[in-house]
């Protein structure tokens, strides 16, 4: 469904990702996993358009999109959870929702109040607050709002950066619930996250990032055991 071939990304003259390739079938969670600075963000950010790669190619149901403006690339069913949720504060619930449904507008079959419930089934605690101000709501309700809004743009495939950053444990719990039942749903998901535990215990596959390059990859479960990757990031 989504192959990155040998990606190379800079900022300015700092080489961020060095060649890079993953890729994720259809029906998959797949998660980047390392630490600060390895280069997740970064490779989430050039498959969903915000960022350009020098070389290499990303191809997305067969096409390349690795020149393709991010707004275009929505339109083909690749919707990004951003880092830090950036919702749009000043707005209410709803607003938000809607805005992610805006690239349905004007489509034939179009029914955004039918996605809005099936956003508000998904998160009861959306609808009891469909007309507070997003700006308001609680790390972890934003992080909510911020799924629900990807999802109202009818995804194939849906990109998640860092959705546990700043929350609770029982919230981390939570949203990673929300993730799997989202995939079972039918959407395939990409995770870029931190916390390599949780990523591994809901991901088919995973890779780790190490100073913009892969040092690992294979099934999440065999991850889990490795070595390697307790040491450096299961604090085992």
């Amino acid at each position: 469904m989504l192959n990155v071939t040998d990606i190379h990304v800079y900022y300015g003259a700092i080489h961020a990702l060095k060649g890079i390739s993953f890729h994720v079938d259809e029906g998959e969670i797949v998660s980047l996993i390392g630490a600060n600075g390895a280069g997740k963000t970064t490779s989430m950010q050039t498959v969903s358009g915000l960022l350009r790669a020098r070389s290499g190619d990303i191809a997305f149901m067969g096409d390349s999109i690795a020149k393709m403006e991010p707004h275009k690339i929505v339109r083909m069913g690749l919707a990004q959870v951003p880092e830090g949720r950036r919702v749009f504060s000043t707005m209410t619930v709803q607003e938000n929702l809607e805005m992610g449904a805006y690239i349905l507008s004007g489509k034939a079959g179009a029914k955004t109040e039918a996605d809005l419930e099936m956003v508000y089934t998904r998160f009861p605690r959306l609808r009891e607050r469909r007309k507070q101000v997003a700006g308001t709501l609680s790390g972890g309700e934003q992080q909510m709002l911020a799924i629900g809004r990807a999802l109202m743009s009818h995804p194939s495939m849906l990109l998640l950066d860092e959705p546990s950053m700043g929350l609770s444990p029982i919230l981390v719990q939570e949203i990673f619930d929300c993730i799997r039942e989202v995939n079972k749903g039918g959407t395939t998901v990409l995770l870029v996250e931190q916390n390599a535990k949780m990523a591994l215990s809901i991901s088919n596959r995973a890779y780790v990032l190490e100073t913009g390059t892969v040092v690992l990859e294979g099934p999440a479960a065999e991850l889990l055991e490795n070595d390697q990757v307790k040491t450096a990031y299961l604090g085992a």
